[in-house]
């Protein structure tokens, strides 16, 4: 069935605009210790204790610039310069420059390493402020995390970005990056939101040299990362592009949501060569989300592995598979990936939005029901999926009709 355009763009434009963003204008920014709490819980209880994230961090100031810049709104305007202050001072190492990856809530570093995704996410939110306020200073710190991760990050023989530096952006012994993952020098959600930032700084600095790097990123996406036979990503990796086969699983929910960043970053770049073998494998990702990485409801899973995996469902996943869906839709014409789009979002609607307390649930049970222990705004819990779902969907919905 064709996507039904203008119900779902209002339905989604109203989350963004009622719920997503008031909820963290209203609840997330620390009156006492400044920047944003640690945590909230389903019920909104504070908790401090928890360590404030700089991806979360530079995740906020990309929302509330990307806010500010489409709708004008100062309360937006407001979030993103705290997001920025919060970022270039408390979380930026002025010795060693970059971001520390966590601090505590009277700003003292809890972990200062420099982790390259941490470094990454920094990049994209201040490029998009500096998109959205025309601030110097924010585009001259994105472009000096560009180079840091140019000088320290990049693996030579082989290609791609090393997964972490330490505070002085020497070797570091644990590169991991969370206690999920195992011990890796090259990761896929690395490479993937390295990508993305690099994307974001090309729309507002158009440089030869970025160009190339990130030309080179996709060729390493297109050449190393994705599968030729399931058209996944392989998600863990040594210098010379071999798998960790005993760690290896089937994210859907990043093949999905690769699916169309790698068409964003190829259309930035503008080969139009290029830009055709990226849609078209974008294309065969989404296809093998839709075949092999949804249960029987429609809603993506989380993982697929020989042992099953986790049964719940994460909000982030859907939100990638409402955009993810809808790109392979507007690519190929297949009304499937119309139709699973919109099935990920009555799934969102239903099960994750909280309409007591506002935003979204962050995981559900395959019942439905919320995970209660599980933070709604954490180290990894924050606005990043939900509001880019909606500025894609109200931006590609408008003017989208049905591909000849």
């Amino acid at each position: 069935m064709p996507l039904d355009n203008s119900h779902l763009r209002r339905a989604i434009e109203h989350d963004l605009k009622t719920n997503v963003l008031p909820f963290w204008r209203a609840h997330t920014p620390d009156p006492v210790h400044g920047g944003f709490v640690g945590a909230l819980t389903n019920d909104l209880r504070v908790r401090n204790d928890v360590p404030r994230s700089a991806v979360v961090c530079a995740r906020i100031l990309w929302t509330f610039a990307t806010a500010y810049r489409l709708y004008g709104d100062p309360a937006d305007l407001v979030m993103a310069q705290r997001a920025y202050a919060e970022l270039t001072e408390r979380f930026w190492d002025s010795t060693h420059q970059g971001v520390y990856w966590s601090i505590d809530a009277q700003g003292r570093p809890v972990e200062p390493r420099k982790h390259s995704y941490a470094q990454a996410f920094a990049i994209y939110g201040l490029s998009e402020y500096y998109n959205a306020t025309r601030e110097p200073r924010s585009l001259a710190l994105a472009q000096s995390l560009y180079s840091l991760l140019e000088q320290h990050a990049v693996e030579p023989a082989h290609g791609g970005y090393l997964e972490g530096r330490n505070q002085a952006w020497g070797p570091l012994a644990d590169m991991r990056l969370s206690s999920l993952e195992p011990q890796c020098r090259k990761s896929m959600n690395t490479l993937l939101h390295t990508l993305e930032a690099y994307t974001n700084l090309l729309r507002v600095w158009d440089d030869p040299a970025l160009r190339e790097r990130q030309r080179a990123l996709l060729r390493v996406f297109l050449d190393y990362v994705i599968d030729p036979q399931t058209h996944s990503f392989r998600l863990f990796f040594d210098d010379d592009w071999r798998t960790l086969p005993e760690h290896e699983h089937v994210s859907p929910g990043h093949d999905i949501e690769g699916s169309w960043l790698l068409v964003e970053a190829a259309e930035v770049l503008g080969d139009a060569t290029l830009l055709a073998e990226v849609e078209a494998v974008a294309v065969r990702m989404a296809e093998a989300v839709l075949t092999r990485g949804r249960d029987p409801e429609g809603a993506i899973v989380y993982t697929l592995r020989p042992d099953g995996g986790d049964p719940n469902r994460h909000w982030w996943v859907q939100a990638e598979g409402v955009v993810g869906f809808t790109n392979a839709y507007q690519l190929s014409g297949d009304e499937r990936f119309a139709a699973a789009a919109q099935l990920c979002w009555e799934i969102i609607d239903k099960q994750f939005i909280d309409r007591r307390h506002g935003e979204w649930f962050k995981i559900v049970r395959p019942d439905g029901t919320p995970v209660s222990e599980q933070v709604k705004t954490g180290p990894w819990e924050c606005p990043y999926h939900n509001a880019r779902m909606g500025y894609e969907m109200c931006a590609r919905l408008a003017p989208m009709e049905k591909p000849q």
